[in-house]
């Protein structure tokens, strides 16, 4: 087991390392985010009930909602680190060509989702609050 948490480590290590400066100046920019907004969306609809991606849709979902949230001046609490992180998860997500092309059968998405978890896992508190906060406006 504790291979497997080193593996995903190890992965989230080199996204960072890889991608960490565009989704900075993606984060920079709203119009820049609203393009990926979009090919979130897009990307969702296209392979959104794929197994290996249904399992972790609800996750892609929330980092969508927070962005788009935090862009269209709704919600306050997304630091500018916190922006950068969902943005890079994303944006990762979007990338056709990683570290694992998408489109190789049933692997190829497994290292996006894999990048999407360890984001959600490491702003745990951050989402939280953005899920409270959603409740609270219903």
């Amino acid at each position: 087991m504790n291979t497997q948490n080193d593996n995903n480590s190890s992965l989230f290590s080199k996204v960072k390392a890889v991608y960490q400066s565009k989704a900075e100046s993606i984060a920079s920019s709203r119009e820049k985010i609203n393009k990926l907004l979009h090919r979130v969306s897009d990307k969702m609809r296209e392979i959104g009930e794929i197994p290996s991606v249904r399992e972790s849709k609800t996750q892609v979902e929330v980092l969508y909602r927070m962005v788009k949230a935090h862009v269209n001046n709704e919600y306050k609490g997304v630091s500018s680190r916190t922006l950068g992180m969902l943005v890079l998860g994303l944006l990762y997500f979007v990338l056709p060509l990683d570290f694992v092309p998408d489109f190789i059968p049933v692997i190829g998405y497994v290292d996006d989702l894999t990048v999407i978890l360890a984001i959600f896992k490491s702003l745990t508190s951050d989402i939280n609050k953005f899920l409270e906060w959603e409740r609270s406006k219903v």
